[in-house]
């Protein structure tokens, strides 16, 4: 562009070079002829006829380079007309607009003679939060010639539309700026594009953190089978998930009585105050609190969003001081044991969100309570089954006396193996191949000893859990004993019954055998366990 115009200059200037060379040779011709001088009249109609000449020319030339330039103008109006971006052009000096092409019209809905008439008119466009910054970097663009800024605008229907409007100097021959000339889109569907981005950026960033969060909570509520260790572990996971003033495990306790296994407060008392203290573990009657009785028979998740709203807030004990308030069941194997009591001082603070994510960690926290509840069966009667050992060390015994009494030991192993009230049972250690039951293992799990013998574990499905098989295998081949593992076996029936395992690896007939001994687990005290 710049090549041409030079080009375009140049030859103007040779053209008036021409024409004005032409004009002195003819003036002095002219002016030596008046002066007596004798010049052929040829010469001087000659001069006369270049000098007419040179001047239709460049007049030829002159109107070719109008009519060129009004072709430009044309092209110009044409591409400013239809192009979708605002093209605009104002004088820095009086800011006024020069001009503004038919775009500013279909984008903010206002004419642009109003713009053109009322410089200023632009300024109600502006959104009211971005005016200020959109006008002061206007003023600054005026010395800088430089604009380039992203905001919103309201246009005349009201519609909010974000535009992006850049802006660039024009300078005179000596350097200074005195027009400002640019462009301006509508990048409305851009910016939803950019901001539905980012929210979902940030919901997967949610997302990752409630997975994080939820992970972390399984593994906390599987390293300590202890119930203390099992509802610190659980409520100070909800923390994480749900925001609350205090939380609880509530659970019946037979009758129409419940009680708080796990309770748990945002602040945390001091550790001076006792844990133990005069309505603790706060205990409820379901027949005194509507709303708890509704809770427990429907057994059913529930939000609250504000307390005030319900009449029979008041009977719920314990709770008065909440005004947000979600519950969710804690269901394990088909079987309620109870829900999650959350409650908040704020009102309107729980929403369908906080009841999801409960949910999501009750799952979890219901399995990690029944495993709590099993480890303490299991441990309350460990010394009863130490006594139930006590037929198992005497078979031991007798395989060791077997040595130099063979066959006498022999016989007494038997006895005792056969007579015991205990089921014992001898399987080969690598397949589980049954190679002896007493009568005992027969009653238990139903099949007879002609039933039993020359087939496996594996063909009965007894152990319903294989896995639990494979690492009782491992600790006896590490040397390690095994002793009151609680675990599920498969009867004949296909009653599936809880059991205490105990084995000891021994040679029988030449071969690495399991003895082994299982009882049932007696029924226990429910309050003792809980």
């Amino acid at each position: 562009m710049q090549g041409q115009a030079c080009g375009s200059r140049s030859s103007e200037i040779g053209r008036w070079l021409v024409i004005a060379s032409a004009a002195f040779l003819l003036l002095l011709v002219i002016g030596a002829s008046r002066h007596g001088a004798e010049i052929p009249s040829v010469l001087i109609h000659t001069m006369a006829i270049a000098f007419f000449a040179a001047i239709i020319v460049d007049t030829f030339s002159l109107a070719r380079a109008v009519q060129e330039h009004s072709q430009n103008q044309e092209r110009l109006q044409q591409m400013a007309t239809n192009i979708r971006e605002v093209f605009w052009m104002i004088d820095v000096a009086s800011r006024r607009v020069l001009y503004v092409n038919e775009a500013y019209e279909s984008i903010t809905g206002r004419s642009r003679q109003s713009l053109l008439q009322n410089a200023s008119s632009f300024e109600a466009l502006i959104y009211p939060d971005d005016r200020e910054q959109v006008l002061r970097e206007v003023d600054e663009a005026t010395r800088t010639g430089r604009f380039n800024e992203r905001f919103r605008i309201l246009c005349a229907r009201g519609e909010l539309r974000w535009v992006h409007v850049r802006g660039f100097p024009v300078r005179n021959a000596f350097g200074k700026i005195f027009r400002l000339v640019g462009i301006g889109q509508d990048i409305t569907e851009q910016k939803q594009a950019e901001d539905q981005v980012a929210t979902n950026l940030v919901l997967a960033e949610e997302a990752r953190a409630e997975a994080e969060a939820l992970h972390k909570a399984t593994l906390a509520l599987t390293q300590d089978l202890h119930m203390d260790s099992v509802m610190e572990a659980l409520l100070g996971s909800l923390e994480v998930l749900v925001p609350y003033t205090c939380a609880r495990v509530l659970v019946p306790e037979g009758g129409p009585h419940v009680m708080a296994l796990g309770e748990r407060q945002v602040p945390e008392p001091p550790k001076t105050m006792p844990k133990y203290q005069p309505g603790f573990p706060l205990t409820l009657t379901i027949n005194e609190c509507p709303l708890l009785k509704e809770v427990m028979e429907n057994r059913r998740s529930i939000v609250i969003e504000d307390t005030n709203h319900r009449n029979d807030w008041a009977t719920f004990r314990g709770h008065t001081c909440f005004r947000s308030w979600l519950s969710v069941p804690l269901i394990a194997s088909g079987e309620y044991l109870g829900c999650l009591s959350i409650g908040h001082t704020t009102p309107n603070l729980y929403s369908k969100e906080h009841l999801r994510r409960a949910e999501l960690l009750s799952i979890a926290a219901a399995a990690a309570i029944e495993n709590a509840r099993l480890f303490t069966r299991a441990e309350i009667y460990a010394s009863e089954l130490e006594k139930r050992l006590v037929d198992l060390r005497e078979a031991e015994t007798a395989l060791v006396q077997a040595k130099g009494e063979k066959s006498v030991s022999e016989d007494k192993f038997r006895k005792i193996f056969h007579c015991s009230p205990v089921p014992f049972s001898i399987t080969t250690l690598k397949e589980g191949r049954f190679v002896d039951v007493n009568g005992a293992f027969e009653q238990r799990y139903g099949y007879s000893r002609q039933e039993l013998l020359g087939r496996t574990v594996h063909e009965l499905g007894m152990w319903c859990d294989p896995e639990g098989r494979k690492f009782m295998i491992e600790q006896l081949r590490h040397g390690r004993p095994v002793r009151n593992v609680v675990t599920w076996l498969r009867a004949k029936s296909g009653q599936v019954k809880l059991t205490a395992y105990s084995v000891e690896r021994i040679d029988f007939d030449g071969e690495p055998c399991i003895l082994g001994i299982s009882s049932d687990l007696p029924e226990y005290d429910g309050k003792k366990a809980n």
